[in-house]
């Protein structure tokens, strides 16, 4: 169970100031966080080392999925505050706002799909956005049918209709990049839906008149249409896709020169949270994290973080 949830969660070792943008985007429990209220709350776990004042940390996340639970370890085990830093965690519902949220000033840091710091490049190269550390390699996503499917191959979905993503995002890239892989032509060989505002897809493919025959899920709402009976998970963007660069977090260049210290304790933070599960049992990791989904049932987060 544990090398499942590392192949899917877990990136490569996380280091400050790698990856540079010139170099080179859910669920409703974002209010129902302990130690991190998903708005505006800072933590309240006690520094360990309280020789100095925390630093405070506004972290903007592109969504509040189980798939990054390493992040959510480091918040409810105190890695944060370990290393100084009193966080604060918003949920930006989708990478283009969370991008703006940093560029703006709103937060400090960003953690959204790589792709996203070569888009502001573009946009203001004066002050680029900078990927100075990720978490996952692989697409969190899954393809979730209305209907059983035996023996899903991606073949299947030619001439169907699809809620997909954002155009330009990194979980409707990577699910066009399987398509191609498979000779199936996104553009012309089935209907991909790109309308629906991020996070709103599960509710809207269970409705009355979706015409919708896959939508591509994260967690936990995957797992929560399955229970439902409203639909069937049948296939791991993740695997299919291979590694890619899905998910990091970014600052702007000013603030990794002016602050490369406490980037350095935000990394050593993250590091201390996918040590942990990686050592650690999916039972173990879900008793954790389920504060920061608390409208989840525990047994659903374990099922979702082993599979």
């Amino acid at each position: 169970m544990k090398k499942k949830l590392i192949s899917v969660i877990l990136a490569s070792a996380l280091t400050v100031g790698l990856l540079s943008a010139c170099g080179s985007d859910s669920s409703k429990d974002n209010d129902a966080n302990s130690k991190i209220d998903t708005t505006e709350t800072g933590s309240n776990t006690t520094k360990s080392d309280t020789s100095s004042a925390p630093v405070s940390v506004t972290l903007n996340e592109v969504a509040h999925s189980i798939f990054y639970a390493p992040m959510y370890v480091a918040i409810e085990n105190g890695y944060f505050e370990e290393e100084g830093i009193d966080l604060t965690l918003v949920t930006g519902f989708g990478a283009d706002k969370v991008a703006t949220a940093v560029v703006s000033g709103d937060a400090d840091i960003g953690f959204m799909g790589s792709e996203s710091s070569i888009y502001i490049y573009h946009q203001n190269p004066d002050d680029y956005l900078v990927n100075f550390a990720q978490l996952t390699q692989r697409a969190g996503n899954f393809l979730v049918s209305r209907k059983p499917v035996e023996n899903f191959q991606w073949d299947d979905l030619k001439g169907s209709y699809v809620l997909g993503g954002r155009a330009g995002g990194m979980p409707e890239m990577v699910f066009e990049f399987i398509l191609k892989k498979h000779n199936i032509d996104p553009t012309t060989d089935l209907t991909i839906d790109q309308s629906i505002d991020f996070g709103s897809t599960a509710a809207a493919f269970t409705g009355s008149s979706s015409p919708a025959d896959f939508t591509v899920e994260f967690e936990p709402a995957a797992t929560t249409l399955e229970q439902e009976g409203a639909g069937y998970v049948i296939a791991s963007l993740g695997e299919a896709s291979g590694y890619v660069p899905y998910t990091a977090y970014s600052v702007k260049q000013s603030y990794l020169t002016e602050h490369p210290d406490i980037l350095q304790a935000f990394t050593n933070a993250l590091q201390k949270g996918m040590d942990y599960v990686q050592t650690h049992t999916p039972e173990e990791i879900a008793k954790v994290i389920q504060p920061q989904f608390k409208e989840t049932a525990l047994d659903t987060i374990t099922a979702i973080v082993t599979r």
